[in-house]
C-alpha cells in the first residue's frame, strides 16, 4: 500500500501568559440604623502576551517517519506571531441598602487599551441597578416565600483584537533566492473605535410554598454600536477583508427560568429546572450609510449578511422564481432560478431555545439529565449542496412517483416531474431526467430547519456513607459518579449531520461545510470528603 499524497509534518508551539495588578480600597459603613453604604475604588493593570510559531515541511520529508522540521525537502518559512496586549482600567462603585429590601448599585469604569488607535484608545462605561424585595411587606401571606423586582441599565465597552490598526507586510515563500514581502489580504483600520453596548433590563423573581416552586423572568433590550467585524470586501480593492465598525444592532427578548420539586419525601425527591429564551434582533444601521454587510460567503454564491431592517444573520443566494406564489418551471421542465444572489431565504436566529433538567434522588443515589431544545433558525449546508448535486446520497437513487428508479431513462419510466407551474400558470406535467448533467436546484433548496432536541448530558452518582469507613475518621464520605455529554440527538431535521456542527460559532453560524460527527464524552469522577 502507498499514498499519492505528499508526506508532511507540522509543528505548532504557542505560549500565553497574563499578569494582573490590582489595587482596591473598600468602605462599608452604616449611615443610620436602617441605611448601609458600601463603596469601592480601584485600578487594574492587565498585561497579556501570546507567542506562537507554526512550521510545516515543504515538498515532503527526506527520511520517512522522521518527524522533524529539519527533515523537510524544501525550504521552510515558519509563521511566527507576537501579540502583546495592555489594558489599564480604573473603576469605582457604590451600594446603598435600606433594611435589606431596597438596594441601589452604581458602578463606573474607564479603560485604555493598546489595541486601539492612540487617538481613540480610551472608553468609559457604567451601570445603575436597583432592587426591591417586596415580599418583605407580605410576611402574612403564607404561600409566598420570596419576591423581588429588579431593574438595571448598563453600558459596556470592549476593545479591539490585536494587530488590526496599522497595515503591515507579510513574507511569503521566497521565489528562488529572492526574498519577497507582500501586503496582507486584510485591510486594517487606523480609525477603528471601541465597541459599545447599552442594555436595559427588568426582572421579577418569586418563590412559593417554602421554596418548592419558583420562577425568574427577565425582559431585556440591548443595543450594540460600532461592533468590530472582519468584513468581506471586493477583491478589486486589493483586499478580501477589512476591519470595520459595523453599525448598530438591537437585541430584545425574554428569559424565563422555572424550578419546582413536585415530589419530596423522606427518602425520595424529584426536582425540575426549566429555562426558556426568546430573542429577536434587528440591524438598525450600518456605518457609511450602507444597506448590507456581508459577514461571510461560500464560492457557491451563498452568504451570511447583516442587512438594515433585517435580522443579523440572514442567508442570501439564488432561490426559486415564483409565479402567483408557486415555483416557476421552464419549457424544459426544470425550475427557473433567480439570477441575483441577494435573495433572503433563511435566518440563522432560532425562534427560541430552552432546556429541562430533571434530578431524581433516592437516599444516597442521584440521577440527573438535561434535555436541550432549539426551535427554528435556518442552516445552509454545503455538504448537501455537493452530495445531492453529484448523486452521492441515497435520496438521488430512490423511486419516483411511478414506482420506478428515478435514475432510469425516460423510456424506462425514470425521471421526475417537478412541482410547480409553467409560464402560462398551468401545473407542470413534463417529466425530466435528474443527474449530474441536469440543471442544478437553486442554493435555497439546501437550506434546512436547524431545530433539534438533544439529551445534552446525564449523570448518576452515589454517595458512600461515612459509617462504612469505621475508625477511619479522616474520611467523611466518598461520592462516585458517572457522567456523559452529547449522548443522543433525539430529533433533528438536517440529514446526515449534527445541526450544531457549523463552520464557526461566530458570524458563519448558519453555514455548514465538511461537518464531522460530533463528539460524545463519557467519564467517571470520584470525590473524597475529609
Amino acid at each position: 500500500m502507498g499514498s499519492q499524497g505528499t508526506s508532511g509534518y507540522t509543528r505548532f508551539d504557542r505560549t500565553f501568559n497574563e499578569l494582573n495588578y490590582d489595587l482596591m480600597a473598600n468602605i462599608d459603613k452604616n449611615l443610620t440604623k436602617d441605611l448601609n453604604f458600601k463603596a469601592l475604588l480601584g485600578t487594574n493593570l492587565r498585561r497579556s502576551n501570546s507567542n506562537s510559531s507554526l512550521a510545516t515541511t515543504s515538498g515532503g520529508m527526506i527520511v520517512p517517519q522522521l518527524y522533524a522540521i529539519s527533515n523537510s525537502k524544501g525550504t521552510v518559512a515558519p509563521v511566527e506571531t507576537y501579540s502583546p496586549v495592555a489594558v489599564d482600567g480604573y473603576f469605582g462603585g457604590l451600594t446603598l441598602s435600606y433594611q435589606d429590601y431596597l438596594t441601589l448599585d452604581a458602578t463606573f469604569r474607564a479603560d485604555r487599551a493598546s489595541t486601539l488607535p492612540v487617538s481613540n484608545n480610551d472608553y468609559n462605561y457604567y451601570a445603575v441597578s436597583g432592587s426591591w424585595v417586596f415580599s418583605h411587606h407580605l410576611t402574612t401571606v403564607p404561600w409566598l416565600s420570596s419576591g423581588k423586582l429588579r431593574v438595571n441599565y448598563a453600558t459596556v465597552g470592549n476593545n479591539a483584537p490585536f494587530g488590526i490598526v496599522k497595515d503591515v507586510y507579510d513574507q511569503p515563500t521566497p521565489f528562488g533566492s529572492a526574498i519577497l514581502f507582500s501586503v496582507t489580504d486584510t485591510k486594517n483600520n487606523l480609525y477603528i473605535k471601541p465597541e459599545r453596548t447599552k442594555s436595559r433590563e427588568i426582572g421579577l423573581e418569586m418563590a412559593f410554598l417554602k421554596n418548592r416552586l419558583g420562577f425568574d423572568v427577565t425582559y431585556y433590550q440591548t443595543n450594540s454600536v460600532d461592533q468590530i467585524i472582519n468584513a468581506e470586501v471586493s477583491a478589486a480593492s486589493g483586499y478580501t477583508k477589512k476591519w470595520i465598525n459595523a453599525g448598530e444592532v438591537e437585541n430584545k427578548g425574554v428569559e424565563l427560568s422555572l424550578y419546582g420539586t413536585p415530589v419530596r419525601t423522606k427518602d425520595f425527591s424529584w426536582t425540575i429546572n426549566l429555562n426558556w429564551t426568546r430573542n429577536r434582533n434587528k440591524v438598525l444601521s450600518l456605518n457609511g450609510g450602507a444597506q448590507n454587510l456581508q459577514l461571510g460567503s461560500f464560492q457557491s454564491g451563498v452568504s451570511i449578511n447583516a442587512s438594515v431592517g433585517q435580522a443579523y444573520g440572514t442567508i442570501q443566494g439564488k432561490t426559486y422564481e415564483m409565479l402567483d406564489g408557486k415555483r416557476l418551471i421552464n419549457d424544459k421542465g426544470y425550475y427557473v432560478t433567480t439570477t441575483t444572489t441577494t435573495n433572503i431565504f433563511g435566518d440563522v436566529n432560532p425562534d427560541w431555545i430552552g432546556g429541562v433538567y430533571n434530578t431524581f434522588k433516592y437516599k444516597n443515589l442521584s440521577l440527573g439529565f438535561l434535555i436541550d431544545v432549539k426551535q427554528g433558525g435556518s442552516l445552509w449546508s454545503l455538504d448537501q449542496f455537493y452530495a445531492q448535486g453529484t448523486g452521492v446520497y441515497k435520496e438521488s437513487a430512490g423511486l419516483n412517483d411511478l414506482g420506478n428508479p428515478v435514475r432510469n431513462s425516460l423510456a424506462d419510466g425514470g425521471g421526475v416531474v417537478f412541482q410547480g407551474v409553467t409560464a402560462d400558470g398551468k401545473a407542470n406535467t413534463k417529466r425530466v431526467v435528474v443527474d449530474a448533467n441536469s440543471p442544478q436546484l437553486p442554493q435555497a433548496a439546501y437550506t434546512y430547519d436547524a431545530s433539534y432536541v438533544k439529551l445534552r448530558e446525564a449523570n448518576i452518582s452515589y454517595s458512600l456513607p461515612s459509617s462504612i469507613f469505621g475508625k477511619v475518621k479522616a474520611i467523611k464520605g466518598i461520592d462516585v459518579s458517572v457522567f456523559g455529554r452529547n449522548l443522543w440527538i433525539i430529533h433533528k431535521n438536517l440529514p446526515y449531520a449534527d445541526p450544531e456542527e457549523t463552520v464557526s460559532a461566530g458570524n458563519l453560524i448558519g453555514m455548514q461545510s465538511g461537518a464531522y460527527p460530533t463528539t460524545r464524552s463519557i467519564g467517571m469522577n470520584v470525590r473524597l470528603k475529609f
